[in-house]
């Protein structure tokens, strides 16, 4: 069996390390990212009638300002995200799984103008037939260096976890720039567009059949258990 590498930021990292190992799988957490808030402008309360949310990260890394919002309507991406945003106060209408983009047709009569608490790095989303939406940006993912552990490891057939588009570039990047032959690695992606953002030339490249964890995790385990490409 091939091991598999968990490449994403804490606490999500520890979280996906933990749920392979119950499966039975040789996993190595690496967090190349590091995960860190950003200044931002919060708007009124009453400028905008629900948030959306389409990390946990928005909601452990927009700091205080986030306490001004407590009981207002949001929309989350997947289970994680929702119970965030409980804890934080906020009315969880709707946690639904396939991005965010997904989470619109939830919403709900009335909730015309949204504010979208998001990362640095997103997918530009459009709002519905008279709808608006609002971003701000409250935290950022910083790429990290290749650990020497890890450039060790990815010298032997190994099988990696994409969860992001940006984090499938930043691992190429690095795979090229450490001369770390992509032929030897597997790839196993969230959904199509991080696939393609991984680009060419992998031992193995797939999407997971629905963009969430579980889907992730059964394909990774195939991927590890294949004993070809």
């Amino acid at each position: 069996m091939k091991p598999l590498v968990v490449i994403r930021p804490q606490p999500g990292n520890a979280a996906t390390v933990a749920a392979a190992r119950a499966l039975g799988l040789d996993v190595r957490g690496f967090a190349l990212f590091a995960v860190r808030p950003v200044d931002w402008s919060p708007p009124p309360p009453d400028s905008f009638d629900a948030i959306l949310l389409g990390s946990a990260n928005a909601v452990r890394h927009a700091g205080p300002a986030l306490a001004a919002y407590r009981g207002k309507p949001a929309y989350a991406v997947g289970a994680a995200t929702g119970e965030a945003a409980r804890a934080a106060g906020l009315d969880v209408l709707a946690a639904g799984a396939g991005g965010i983009a997904a989470v619109l047709p939830a919403l709900r009569s009335g909730h015309c103008r949204l504010l979208r608490l998001a990362g640095r790095e997103r997918v530009a989303l459009t709002p519905p037939p008279g709808a608006s939406i609002r971003e701000r940006v409250v935290y950022a993912s910083e790429p990290l260096p290749l650990p020497p552990p890890l450039a060790e490891l990815l010298e032997r057939p190994a099988v990696v976890m994409l969860h992001s588009a940006e984090a499938a570039r930043h691992f190429s990047r690095l795979c090229d720039g450490h001369g770390i032959r992509r032929g030897r690695i597997a790839l196993a992606a969230l959904g199509p567009r991080v696939a393609h953002a991984a680009g060419e030339g992998w031992a193995a490249l797939a999407a997971a059949a629905t963009p969430d964890e579980t889907a992730l995790l059964a394909l990774a385990r195939q991927m590890c258990q294949n004993r070809g490409g």
